[in-house]
């Protein structure tokens, strides 16, 4: 079963965005078709430009497609990245999720896997707090919160974040280690597996329930999808 997972990603200088790439490197292994997808960058070039590894980022990403809700529409779960802000989610990935209220109400975003991810510059920067405020909103949504969790040796081999793999850049501001991508790629990929799951036992729910339905028009009986049972009518 093909399963589609939309990773949607800020990055300013590339820490996100080897995460994110690792992310959908896992999500594709357990056979999931993938969407990269980078948020609009906010930020002034005056901004940018005072930061060399920022303005060499944006240059080499910028082939990359931009996000728009369509892609959430399209997926069947999703994976969220980030760097910490004050230990919340970066302002551009806040502003591509405001854009979500049309799906919201129309129940779009809910029942869908959803997991999250980020980096720090400190080791007690806020990633945890990141990922947990980025929970808020999925539970306004009515997603499902797949966190990696201790469910595998490569979350410990990483720094132990059940809640989502994130990496401390430090001073230096390099890119995450092998570890860091490696349990970027099983959070991929455990999304991926989880949600082929849930779409399988959707399927034979839908199947099931559309046997009785048959059954029960069968014996004079039609589906009454208010009460959510089988109502005996007359004929």
């Amino acid at each position: 079963m093909t399963v589609k997972v939309a990773v949607i990603y800020y990055s300013a200088t590339g820490t996100v965005h080897a995460l994110a790439q690792a992310v959908t490197e896992g999500a594709a292994s357990a056979g999931a078709g993938v969407r990269l997808r980078r948020v609009a960058e906010l930020a002034p070039d005056s901004a940018i430009d005072q930061n060399p590894l920022w303005r060499r980022h944006v240059d080499a990403t910028a082939s990359i497609a931009q996000a728009s809700v369509e892609d959430l529409a399209w997926a069947d779960a999703f994976a969220f990245g980030t760097p910490t802000r004050f230990g919340t989610p970066a302002a551009q990935l806040k502003q591509f999720i405001d854009q979500t209220a049309g799906l919201w109400q129309e129940g779009r975003l809910a029942d869908k896997p959803v997991t999250a991810f980020t980096s720090a510059f400190n080791r007690h920067g806020g990633s945890e707090a990141t990922i947990l405020s980025l929970a808020n909103v999925f539970y306004h949504w009515g997603a499902l919160i797949v966190p990696p969790g201790f469910t595998d040796p490569v979350v410990y081999a990483a720094g132990g974040n059940p809640y989502g793999t994130s990496f401390v850049t430090g001073p230096t501001g390099h890119g995450p280690d092998a570890t860091a991508l490696e349990a970027a790629r099983y959070q991929g990929r455990r999304l991926a597996q989880i949600t082929i799951r849930l779409l399988a036992g959707s399927r034979v729910t839908d199947a099931a329930a559309g046997d009785e339905n048959a059954r029960g028009t069968m014996a004079g009986t039609t589906p009454d999808r208010v009460s959510g049972g089988l109502a005996r009518k007359t004929s």
